[in-house]
């Protein structure tokens, strides 16, 4: 333990990240940035051979910074996690999905722990960060782990610590934001703290891997319960005639006891609509039901159900049915200004609108393939155009992405569906073509 807690300080310590998608990649950024050699790992070869390219298939994450961490030695990707182990502590950052019955997928973390464990080796430190329930990193990963014969807390070191990454934001960041760290033992907790206080400006020990799992459903459900509440308030509104980000601007202005929250076509993402289900599905092994995370989820996954019913009764007000009507989605992503579409509210409307024959294209300045196998959806963005906009029977805006002319698309288009109360700053004349949805 002393050893690799002496690597760490110099800096000498190898890491390797395990999962090199919108969470593991900023890993490894991170600990290039730090001064960190780093071994990227990820079972998609085609990820790997972008990065050994040079390129970056996130965004915010420049191709260039990753090209010159690799010149210098200091970065390498690889699919041969027989290379784990030449690594003095591994963070696995794999995706941890619902199933079609809407339980938890923890496959990935389960494979990937079984490989880390072919190759494990003494005083190496094992962090997971993929969301999931509390339990799973003493009840699941470290049971594999000690398959190899090495026992943890003794040979090696086991912790759970929470990635908080949000895409796109500009006020924190993977430095700036506080990191929880528990370990499944003291000694566990001591060395993986002592690895993030070189990432991070903040630490934030807690006394076990259960709490820092709980923390971060707590985080997620949180929002999932309160954008509940509003999207069901607006649903409510919308029948009395009452605008519902109107009242949230008046409700804001309160200085204490009120946070806002707001409305939208339904949440996306690989957080909020996912992680609070996690939970749930695990109450049920003490006999409890999660009773708001359920009605949250119905609430918040009715929503795309909701947008629809706007664009039908906005066609039928024109005297136009759904089928063989001509839709176009502005934003298919599922928050503005990135490119992640993720469990997007934008899938469901979508195969909503095919299945009622509507003829569907979208626009995503973000998104160039908008490709849902799962749900029989494969689309290229168009290019928007003045004349492409008239043609339109409807256009739904979806997402609120910053690169849209909002005033330039209302003015061609015939109508405009809202969800994000985009248009609401537009002269009056142009909101006369917009139902807030």
């Amino acid at each position: 333990m002393e050893e690799l807690l002496q690597r760490m300080a110099r800096r000498e310590a190898t890491v390797g990240v395990i999962g090199l998608g919108y969470v593991g990649l900023p890993v490894v950024q991170a600990l290039a940035g730090a001064g960190f050699s780093v071994l990227g790992f990820d079972v998609d070869a085609a990820k790997i051979a972008c990065l050994q390219r040079g390129e970056s298939y996130i965004s915010h994450i420049p191709a260039e910074r990753l090209l010159a961490y690799q010149r210098d030695g200091r970065v390498d990707f690889s699919s041969d996690y027989s290379r784990t182990a030449a690594a003095d502590a591994l963070i696995i950052c794999v995706p941890t999905p619902l199933n079609d019955a809407r339980d938890p997928d923890l496959s990935a973390v389960e494979s990937t722990a079984g490989s880390v464990a072919e190759h494990l080796r003494s005083g190496q430190l094992i962090v997971l960060q993929s969301t999931t329930y509390p339990g799973t990193t003493d009840e699941i990963v470290r049971p594999i782990l000690e398959s190899s014969g090495l026992v943890c807390g003794k040979d090696f070191f086991l912790a759970y610590s929470p990635e908080r990454e949000d895409p796109g934001r500009r006020d924190f960041d993977l430095r700036t934001t506080p990191k929880i760290v528990g370990g499944v033992d003291a000694a566990s907790g001591q060395v993986a703290v002592a690895l993030f206080e070189h990432l991070v400006e903040t630490v934030v020990p807690v006394s076990s891997a259960r709490v820092a799992e709980a923390a971060k459903i707590l985080e997620n459900m949180y929002r999932a319960v309160n954008i509940a509440m509003v999207n069901e308030l607006k649903m409510l509104f919308d029948r009395m005639d009452v605008d519902i980000w109107e009242v949230i601007e008046a409700a804001k202005t309160k200085p204490f006891g009120y946070q806002p929250f707001y409305p939208g076509p339904g949440l996306g993402g690989h957080c909020i609509p996912i992680d609070p289900f996690y939970l749930s599905w695990k109450a049920r092994e003490y006999g409890f039901t999660t009773r708001f995370i359920e009605l949250a989820g119905e609430i918040n996954r009715d929503m795309p159900h909701y947008v629809l019913r706007k664009i039908q009764a906005g066609l039928n007000a024109r005297r136009k049915p759904l089928n063989g009507s001509r839709v176009l989605v502005l934003g298919v992503a599922y928050k503005k200004n990135v490119g992640d579409f993720r469990e997007s509210p934008a899938i469901l409307l979508v195969q909503e609108l095919l299945s009622y024959g509507a003829q569907v294209s979208y626009h995503d300045p973000h998104v160039a393939l908008f490709d849902s196998r799962r749900y029989g959806i494969s689309l290229r963005s168009q290019e928007l155009s003045a004349a492409m906009l008239a043609e339109q029977d409807c256009v739904c805006l979806l997402t609120d992405h910053k690169a849209f002319d909002l005033e330039a698309i209302v003015e061609a288009a015939s109508f405009v569906v809202d969800t994000r109360n985009a248009c609401a700053s537009l002269p009056a004349r142009l909101r006369e073509k917009v139902v807030q949805a």
